[in-house]
């Protein structure tokens, strides 16, 4: 059993999640890995795996981040990635400051740099994604939410902050600049200056998040649902889309228009979008295939 490789414990844990994930904890122990929704083609989570520690971003976390990052990259299959917690209640309480004391200096600036490389990686990502906040998002762990590009927060979560100034430091992982871009510089300060948490429906009247669940659900029951509406759409008109929104922000009016226009024509041979053409005369929902 010790050498069951991590693709069959992974299967496993897709056929019945909460039977083997206690087993898979003592065997495999990932601490951040790929698991697609087999009831939903086409999402696929990205799950943080230290329920001990409340998914804290260790090291060895952050490796098996990247890795993952790297494979869903080029992984055509995936049409919406969910980043999610394994444990119910939980998501990422920022970096591991028990393994950060242990650290020298020259290792802490290796980790900033390879965590922002990591939540680079994430933002650049070509399909759309969703952050399943089901328990407290602080410092890194928000940082690393604000990398997704939506924010889906559970109706009971009330952690949701950059507490880093409390700390003797700033956010160190992006959290000045994508929490500006997404909340403005006046709410951005103030979430910063002030160490503060929000709740989910705070941060839902703020903008930080985009959703909440409904009581007695989960952020990830409600990132599902949003996932399915989004994975049902063409996916290479959601590509085009998301890398055309995201370079409306580096560039000025006229060349993000020029930049839509060429992303639109690219579109315009595909099957998928033939088969709408197609879908809408006869009446009938498209079935696209990212070709």
């Amino acid at each position: 059993m010790l050498t069951t490789s991590r693709t069959a414990l992974q299967s496993q844990l897709r056929r019945s999640p909460w039977q083997f994930r206690r087993f898979i904890h003592v065997q495999a122990s990932p601490q951040a890995f790929l698991e697609p929704v087999e009831s939903h083609p086409g999402i696929t989570c990205l799950s943080l795996n230290r329920p001990q520690s409340r998914n804290a971003i260790s090291m060895k976390l952050l490796q098996q981040l990247r890795e993952s990052l790297e494979t869903v990259h080029f992984d055509k299959s995936i049409r919406v990635l969910i980043l999610r917690s394994t444990t119910p209640g939980s998501f990422c309480a920022g970096a591991d400051l028990a393994e950060r004391r242990t650290m020298s200096q020259t290792q802490v600036a290796r980790f900033l740099a390879e965590l922002r490389d990591a939540l680079g990686k994430l933002e650049s990502l070509p399909m759309p994604t969703i952050a399943a906040i089901d328990g407290p998002a602080l410092g890194g762990g928000l940082e690393l939410s604000l990398a997704c590009d939506l924010r889906v927060a559970g109706n009971d979560v009330t952690k949701i902050g950059l507490p880093e100034t409390g700390l003797g430091i700033i956010p160190g992982a992006g959290g000045t600049q994508r929490a500006t871009r997404i909340l403005g510089p006046s709410r951005a300060k103030d979430l910063i200056f002030t160490a503060r948490s929000l709740t989910a429906s705070e941060a839902l009247e703020w903008g930080l998040v985009n959703y909440i669940s409904s009581p007695g659900s989960s952020a990830f029951d409600r990132s599902l649902k949003l996932a399915e509406s989004i994975a049902k759409n063409a996916p290479l008109a959601l590509r085009a889309a998301k890398q055309a929104i995201s370079r409306s922000e580096d560039l000025p009016l006229e060349t993000g228009l020029d930049f839509e226009r060429a992303s639109y024509e690219t579109l315009l041979t595909s099957r998928d979008r033939m088969e709408a053409l197609d879908a809408f005369r006869e009446k009938r929902h498209p079935i696209f295939t990212g070709e």
